[in-house]
């Protein structure tokens, strides 16, 4: 177990079971409430960051199909969507209570594809996922109420598009309040993480969801542009990166079909000199070091208010000096493996780049395991707004710590990028964070916390952060022709 940290007695390891979670030496698509081969026979093998252990060899999407699947959420739509809304609801509280009931597999299962710690799986990301569920099953019944007319109606077929930072949960986002109002979903989940999608599938076989209303393709990019550009889709739904989500926008300009994007983000997080700093410095670590900093509303930029910068960087060194790095499945973990070979490469170079800028790096003492994808929790200080890792989405463990004088000054400083997906403001002054929020341009701005998630809460992005709202009353009009 490699670990930074240090004490007067040190902690046994605490592994999670891997007996818990069945992985099959291989899967299908999902398609028409079965698994079945690729047309063409293709594959691929999804691996464990924290290993490099092969877990399961996967069949891949191409455009036929993609075809397949749409000409079956298409057969299904007609009665799924006719249905009242009631007895969609009874649907969607039985895929809750299986997550729950099945959460511990899908924890694990969620680690060994991830690389992130089970500690974050299984008491952040499982509870989410449920709560969506259980969210949306409660409008099911209520849409005439929703505030978007009477009687709205469902779009038709969505086409969904999911990251590898939050597999489960950005399927749950999407699902939730596509089956919820009446749509049929064809989803694709990342190349790098499809096992919990797959084992979703399974989930809605046991809840006894009629066949093609949801189908799961995983494949590669080319999947998911077939998908996007799939005529008989009414509705595509991405989070990924901003460079994806303007092709998928090309893609669809003139198409007629509703589109939301949620891509990515280069979160401020402002601290000023009354914040009661033990506690900024928990949401400081919770901001930047959840999930290996491969969050998109991540708070990668530290502004920090120049007169506590000293001692505020003192407590937050201190507090990253503790953080223990290693197997995701032990529950003491606070630091899992970055989640690809690929998003590693980036993040090196990335950091490597902000050193020979000028930027000040540091890190705490902390020994990396010799297999797996891994990351030292880093933070670079002496960072000007013209720095590449001040301007650039690194997504990983990496913080830049710039400071500011005047409120006016921290949001100039907060608002000077192409994205604008969150915030955070730390001050014990309920005004001052009133009128800094109401001047941020982020579609999230938290106060005195950091990555606080809720299904009743809307979630989206200004600028490159993306267009359109998950969560909430908000998330169901992108479903809805209104």
């Amino acid at each position: 177990m490699a670990s930074a940290f240090t004490s007067a007695f040190e902690y046994a390891p605490a592994p999670e079971s891997r007996s818990v979670v069945d992985i099959a030496p291989s899967y299908g698509l999902f398609i028409d409430g079965e698994f079945t081969e690729a047309a063409d026979g293709r594959v691929f093998k999804t691996v464990s960051p924290s290993t490099e252990e092969v877990l399961s060899e996967i069949a891949q999407a191409g455009e036929a199909d993609v075809d397949r699947a749409v000409k079956a959420a298409r057969r299904a739509f007609g009665a799924w969507s006719a249905l009242p809304g009631a007895e969609r609801a009874k649907y969607l509280f039985r895929i809750a209570r299986i997550i729950q009931e099945r959460s511990r597999e899908l924890a694990v299962l969620e680690t060994l594809d991830n690389g992130k710690p089970i500690r974050e799986t299984r008491d952040a990301d499982l509870p989410l996922v449920a709560a969506h569920f259980f969210y949306y099953a409660g409008w099911a019944d209520k849409l005439d109420h929703a505030g978007f007319g009477s009687s709205p109606k469902p779009l038709g077929v969505a086409g969904q598009v999911i990251p590898w930072n939050f597999p489960l949960l950005m399927l749950a986002w999407k699902i939730a309040p596509a089956l919820a109002t009446g749509n049929t979903v064809v989803l694709k989940p990342a190349e790098t993480t499809p096992l919990s999608a797959l084992f979703f599938a399974d989930v809605c076989r046991q809840a006894g969801l009629p066949r093609g209303v949801v189908n799961i393709l995983p494949g590669y990019g080319d999947t998911g542009a077939a998908l996007v550009a799939h005529p008989d889709v009414n509705k595509v739904a991405f989070t990924g990166s901003t460079a994806v989500g303007k092709a998928i926008a090309k893609t669809v300009a003139g198409s007629r079909k509703k589109l939301t994007l949620e891509l990515g983000g280069k979160g401020a997080n402002i601290v000023f000199d009354d914040a009661p700093i033990d506690q900024a410095v928990e949401g400081i670590v919770n901001g930047i070091f959840f999930n290996q900093g491969q969050v998109c509303c991540a708070g990668s930029r530290l502004l920090v208010q120049e007169s506590i910068q000293e001692e505020l960087l003192e407590s937050l060194k201190r507090r990253l000096s503790t953080l223990r790095l290693g197997d995701p499945l032990d529950k003491n973990t606070d630091i899992g493996a970055i989640n690809s070979e690929e998003q590693l490469t980036r993040i090196t170079s990335l950091v490597e780049q902000g050193e020979a800028e000028g930027a000040e790096r540091w890190s705490p003492a902390c020994e990396l395991p010799n297999a797996g994808y891994w990351f030292a929790p880093t933070l670079f200080t002496n960072v000007t707004q013209a720095h590449t890792v001040a301007r650039d989405e690194i997504f990983g463990p990496v913080l830049s710590v710039l400071t500011f004088r005047t409120p006016d000054e921290a949001v100039a400083k907060a608002n000077n990028t192409p994205y604008g997906l969150s915030a955070g403001v730390w001050t014990e002054k309920g005004s001052r964070i009133l009128a800094v929020a109401n001047k941020l341009r982020a579609g999230v701005v938290w106060s005195n916390t950091f990555n606080k998630f809720d299904p009743t809460s809307p979630f989206g992005g200004y600028k490159e952060s993306g267009f359109g709202r998950e969560g909430g009353r908000h998330g169901l009009e992108a479903y809805l022709d209104v």
